[in-house]
């Protein structure tokens, strides 16, 4: 019964994980795309939000989860696909603070701009490209946690 409880706590996790990313990437783009510093501000100020809720909470019942299924599995932590995935999950996690502080100074840029009816400056666009550069390697890095979590692949 744990193992299922756990299990089913992990896939969720990882759900939340992989369907905050998708999310938010897609409105974060589609706001980018209008250059309207307006929608802009408001997208990046709901992104910020989403990501304290929700990605914040996964990405802390992950590993809880996670070594517990390993521990009552009796896969080791330290060897194999388990320490693939680990490795993965410290990359994602250096990739996903800074783009949390980016998605800050973003929303804060755009408010900015809102405020003096201003376009967006050259330091929202800046940032905007460092968030794509660190967001792809991240999403793709949770890709490749999933698949790992699902072929247990003998490494």
């Amino acid at each position: 019964m744990l193992f299922l409880i756990l299990k089913t706590l992990h896939i969720l996790g990882a759900t939340v994980l992989l369907g905050t990313g998708a999310g938010i990437a897609f409105f974060m783009f589609m706001a980018h795309r209008t250059r309207d510093p307006v929608l802009v501000a408001h997208m990046a100020g709901i992104v910020v939000i989403a990501d304290t809720l929700f990605t914040a909470s996964a990405v802390i019942l992950q590993p809880l989860t996670g070594g517990g299924l390993a521990l009552v599995a009796g896969y080791p932590l330290l060897s194999g696909w388990v320490a693939l995935s680990l490795t993965l999950y410290i990359f994602v996690g250096a990739c996903w603070l800074p783009v949390v502080w980016i998605q800050v100074r973003i929303r804060d840029l755009a408010r900015a701009a809102a405020e003096a009816g201003a376009d967006l400056p050259e330091a929202y666009h800046r940032l905007w490209r460092w968030w794509l550069a660190l967001g792809f390697p991240a999403f793709t890095g949770v890709i490749g946690i999933i698949w790992l979590m699902i072929a247990k692949p003998d490494l």
